[in-house]
């Protein structure tokens, strides 16, 4: 690839080939026309008449010969390690006796995948997709949370007093945008089919707001999705197609799934609450961190700058 500071690139180095082998020019009189030295001129001259106007083009930089590589039979073990046994670099080096990096360094020129991307009970490749546009897709999934007492719960005082029965739970019913990641929820008493279809009719009416209209929405195989009338009406009513995940392949749904764990790991049990109003009271300010200022991986940026129309970053809503 030509540098940015290159006095020649592959039209110019034409250009020179030209001049010597069409003009006549002499070899030092070209050199110093095109800023370069006799010896670069004379090396496109060569790579000219040895492989013609493709020579031209800058050639890999990897040397043709690596004596001190990994034996191809090495790389094979470790590559049979990692398909076979889905251990880590580190893992696989120690069993071997190399170093992580060159473990690293193996996999990646095979091009085997990460263990992030690859499905453990089968062994295949996940497949990630994303929609093209806001509002194509929504993902809807609801979340139980066991409530918290008064005064606070076990991770407060301990184990010792963990209570016999527990007080009930609290559904965090959620709709995430496939594209954007922008996330709309509630905490609802439950996840009744009346309750599902009231909370879908909220949440279209939100992304409709930030201008995103909504036109299919991915659901679990749940009764209260696909047997409730008033949920099913809901989309009808709003000309939503209704998408349901495959039966036991969480990962369809995956990004709710993700959402979910990122949900308990940085609100729900995040930090020690004293009561479980106090708790639900800090779901709207999170949720507005969360669309407006948390970095998103996947995004590159905070989700609600995907929006069309972002209207939900001024406010906490």
């Amino acid at each position: 690839m030509v540098h940015a500071n290159a006095r020649l690139t592959p039209e110019g180095r034409w250009i020179l080939v030209q001049r010597v082998e069409v003009a006549g020019w002499p070899v030092a009189v070209t050199a110093a026309s095109m800023g370069v030295s006799r010896e670069t001129a004379y090396r496109w001259l060569r790579r000219f008449r040895l492989e013609g106007r493709a020579g031209l083009v800058d050639g890999s930089s990897r040397p043709r010969r690596s004596p001190r590589q990994t034996p191809t039979e090495m790389e094979d073990r470790v590559c049979a390690l990692r398909v076979g046994m889905l251990w880590a670099p580190h893992r696989i080096g120690w069993e071997l006796g190399m170093p992580r990096s060159t473990v690293e360094r193996v996999l990646r020129r095979r091009g085997l995948p990460r263990l992030a991307g690859i499905d453990r009970p089968t062994r295949q490749v996940v497949r990630r997709y994303q929609r093209a546009t806001p509002g194509e897709l929504l993902h809807v999934d609801v979340k139980k949370l066991g409530r918290i007492p008064d005064g606070g719960g076990w991770r407060i005082h301990g184990q010792a007093n963990r209570p016999k029965r527990g007080y009930g739970y609290d559904f965090v019913h959620v709709a995430l945008d496939d594209h954007s990641r922008v996330v709309y929820a509630e905490a609802l008493p439950d996840e009744r089919g009346d309750t599902c279809a009231a909370f879908i009719t909220r949440a279209v009416g939100w992304f409709t707001t930030n201008g995103v209209t909504v036109q299919r929405v991915m659901t679990d195989n749940a009764l209260n999705y696909r047997r409730s009338r008033a949920f099913l009406q809901a989309l009808r009513d709003r000309h939503i197609r209704h998408l349901r995940t495959r039966p036991y392949r969480p990962q369809t749904n995956g990004k709710a799934e993700r959402w979910n764990r990122t949900l308990t790991e940085e609100w729900a049990y995040n930090r020690p609450y004293t009561t479980n109003q106090q708790r639900l009271d800090s779901l709207t300010p999170w949720l507005h961190y969360y669309n407006c200022h948390r970095l998103h991986t996947a995004v590159g940026g905070a989700p609600a700058s995907r929006l069309p129309v972002n209207n939900l970053c001024g406010k906490n809503t």
